[in-house]
């Protein structure tokens, strides 16, 4: 049985602050009112925005390498047959077997970050706010950045494929804020796993390759200190 209240149940919400180092470029394909073909997306008062499923989403692909790294069992997503806990069967279902991996919520066993971000079966034991740049739309003009399709197979641009980007205006220093709620079913070392996740996150957005979206993070770091026995679970990864 689900307990609702246990999965509601807030322990703490962490500010987190992403100050941009370069223009940014998060598209809303679709959107109005723009000469860009992919305009920068928005809040309602046009207010620039990095959406929460990018963060979430880039955190947990940062999550998964650095519990690999640490040879913890993660199993194979967004693979719906080898995605926790449908991997039973497979050759290395009986890694999976541990006692980290046992939850209250379902009485198979899920791995590290199936535990965290969830899965099918298994609600999310995090939440992610959308990061909100406060500064007023009309002091952050549109910015236009021109950009052409490449043929892949000749490595030569394409005919008549010229398409326009809006990103935010670049050296501004822009700063966007917003919270990450964790829930009390989350372990204490996995929260140590996200905050270390979330310092290799170097850029956010599209054209990453081309010098948009690069950020740093700003947070208090005693948000996220625990003790050093905390840290030593973390760190034992398959030798636990």
């Amino acid at each position: 049985m689900i307990n609702l209240q246990s999965l509601t149940s807030t322990t703490e919400s962490i500010t987190v602050t992403a100050t941009l180092d370069s223009a940014l470029c998060v598209g809303a394909g679709g959107s109005s009112g723009s000469l860009a073909d992919k305009p920068i997306v928005r809040t309602a008062d046009g207010k620039l925005l990095i959406p929460a499923s990018q963060l979430k989403g880039r955190l947990r692909h940062e999550c998964e390498k650095l519990a690999r790294g640490l040879e913890w069992p993660v199993c194979r997503s967004p693979k719906p047959d080898k995605m926790c806990p449908q991997r039973v069967g497979l050759p290395d279902s009986s890694n999976f077997l541990r006692d980290e991996y046992r939850v209250n919520e379902d009485h198979r066993h899920h791995c590290i970050i199936c535990q965290i971000f969830g899965n099918p079966v298994l609600p999310s034991r995090v939440d992610f706010e959308d990061l909100v740049c406060s500064e007023p739309q009309e002091n952050l003009p549109e910015v236009l950045r021109p950009g052409v399709t490449i043929n892949r197979r000749r490595g030569t641009a394409e005919d008549k494929k010229l398409y326009f980007l809006e990103t935010s205006p670049a050296n501004l220093q822009l700063a966007f804020e917003g919270k990450i709620h964790l829930y009390a079913a989350l372990r204490p070392e996995y929260k140590l796993l996200i905050w270390a996740a979330l310092k290799q996150i170097n850029a956010l957005g599209g054209s990453k390759s081309a010098g948009l979206g690069w950020l740093n993070w700003q947070f208090k770091p005693e948000n996220w200190q625990t003790d050093e026995a905390t840290w030593k679970k973390l760190l034992a990864g398959g030798a636990s």
